[in-house]
């Protein structure tokens, strides 16, 4: 289990994965390789998944949002293998999730105007057979974020019971 400093490792990169080791070991009060470990613990967990650069749509031409709610047409699995199959393939899609509800999937589409918009739409009906498709198309982002909250119930205290004494060792 991870405890808080890995919680302050993983807020501080989600903030800003350009920080550099110095300055993430600062931070959370470490020297910097006990600190390096501990992010290298986290990604050979798979708790860092990647560090990523994030783009502002706007500034690389991607002007439109479009949240698309679809209602398979089938609910085999080979259905479901093509459709995922076709999404992945599509640059625009940039989520795919499968619901619970009137909703089979959602899909966040970004684009760079309503021309790119109807390319897109075409092409994913021409692909796989939907029920229905509805689009909903974003006027404004108010807020957006890729840092996750961190849940203090998925990290223990440091020193509670079961901590080996190298989890601690040149950390303070």
């Amino acid at each position: 289990m991870m405890d808080e400093i890995d919680r302050k490792l993983l807020t501080l990169l989600q903030e800003d994965a350009s920080l550099s080791l110095a300055q993430l070991a600062e931070r959370v009060g470490l020297s910097s390789t006990p600190c390096w470990k501990r992010v290298q613990k986290l990604e050979a967990r798979g708790v860092l998944a990647r560090r990523v650069a994030l783009v502002a749509p706007e500034k690389v031409g991607v002007g439109l949002i479009v949240f698309v709610a679809i209602e398979a047409a089938d609910h085999s699995p080979e259905w479901l293998d093509r459709f995922a199959r076709t999404v992945a393939a599509m640059p625009e899609v940039m989520e795919v999730y499968r619901m619970a509800g009137e909703i089979d999937y959602m899909l966040r589409v970004a684009v760079a105007d309503m021309a790119a918009f109807d390319i897109f739409y075409k092409s994913l009906i021409a692909a796989v057979p939907l029920r229905n498709v509805t689009s909903r198309f974003a006027m404004e982002r108010i807020k957006h974020t890729t840092a996750y909250p961190l849940q203090r119930s998925a990290f223990r205290d440091r020193g509670q019971p079961g901590e080996r004494a190298s989890d601690t060792e040149e950390e303070e």
